[in-house]
């Protein structure tokens, strides 16, 4: 009978300085895999060109070594909320580049999921990422399907700032947010982004797309079509399971009244000249709150609206203009007559 090989189980083409390079290369990167590992060990000459990628998959599986298996790797569980409302998932992809007006320019695509239905409550593509830009898609959406418990968003600064929190705080929802470059926490949002260049976006001329505007009719109707198409992961459309728990969530009070929850807002000393300054510009406020600190409402994009919101009532402020308030008379208290004040004659 044969005899069994003295050496099994071990590797006869990886020397001993290009093991102890993979159990290092494992141990400050757990996430590299094997290709990337053959790559660095060729480069670098711990191996020649002609050992193949397969022996250091082989040394890597027999080893225990594969990421997924390093004791570093967070413990991770399927999860769905029971109803439609209970959380929204927000991420921004990248998408490719189009030309309008002659200049080109990087789109991002901005959405939110619900994470029990996947049915698409908003979305929107724009020429920047921001936190504004963020806020008016959310916006939007619960004006459309109402108040969601619970927002689940990552640490990028469109999605980790003060004015999320407020705006979070004033309409009754829970931001959550995601440990630190943890985004496979948002399976759901992430594999909606996958889905939506699979099927929709790589299936594009996007030589044809003139405009964000256009764009933006694309998408719109890429989502209607996604929420009516039957999900493999839940076994129907995201628009029939969103119709059968849809009736639990809360209502805006009004329009006007979500409105004014999505104002952005700072808070300001009022100088001597009846001025404060917003992201440098200098603002008239009225002169009752000289040397006040004061808050002030806005939108970033029209900030013709901005007021100062004190006891319940807006009290409006405008860019200054020196020269106009050369001519503007001063409303001041009278002046005192001191010929009138006690004394004899």
């Amino acid at each position: 009978m044969p005899q069994e090989r003295s050496d099994k189980g071990s590797t006869r083409v990886l020397p001993d300085t290009a093991i102890e390079e993979i159990y290092r290369l494992k141990e400050t990167f757990p996430r590299l895999n094997s290709t990337q590992i053959h790559r660095h060990l060729v480069e670098e000459a711990f191996i020649p060109a002609t050992v193949s990628v397969c022996a250091v998959q082989r040394f890597v599986k027999r080893h225990d070594l594969k990421s997924a298996r390093n004791p570093g790797m967070r413990d991770r569980k399927a999860f769905e909320e029971d109803a439609f409302g209970k959380m929204w998932q927000a991420d921004t992809c990248y998408l490719p580049y189009i030309t309008e007006d002659g200049q080109r320019r990087r789109v991002y695509c901005i959405m939110v999921i619900d994470d029990h239905s996947r049915f698409l409550v908003g979305g929107g593509l724009f020429y920047n990422d921001n936190a504004y830009n963020f806020q008016k898609v959310l916006k939007e959406a619960v004006a459309a399907h109402g108040i969601l418990a619970k927002l689940y968003v990552d640490n990028g600064c469109s999605y980790s700032n003060e004015q999320l929190s407020l705006i979070c705080g004033s309409i009754g929802t829970v931001l959550l947010h995601t440990k630190i470059r943890d985004g496979a926490s948002k399976a759901k949002i992430e594999r909606q982004f996958r889905t939506l260049k699979e099927t929709w976006l790589y299936t594009l001329d996007l030589d044809s797309v003139a405009s964000l505007a256009q764009f933006n009719g694309l998408l719109k109707d890429y989502m209607r079509t996604y929420n009516t198409s039957v999900h493999s992961g839940i076994g129907t459309t995201p628009m029939e399971r969103y119709q059968q728990t849809r009736s639990s969530i809360r209502s805006p009070k009004s329009r006007e009244w979500l409105e004014e929850c999505f104002l952005n807002r700072i808070t300001r000393k009022v100088n001597k000249d009846s001025t404060v300054s917003i992201d440098k510009v200098s603002y008239d406020v009225p002169m009752q709150f000289i040397s006040s600190k004061v808050e002030i409402r806005f939108l970033p994009d029209d900030m013709s609206s901005a007021f100062i919101l004190y006891e319940g009532e807006h009290y409006p402020i405008r860019p200054t203009d020196k020269n106009e308030n050369c001519r503007t008379k001063r409303n001041n208290t009278p002046s005192i007559d001191y010929s009138r004040i006690g004394g004899e004659s």
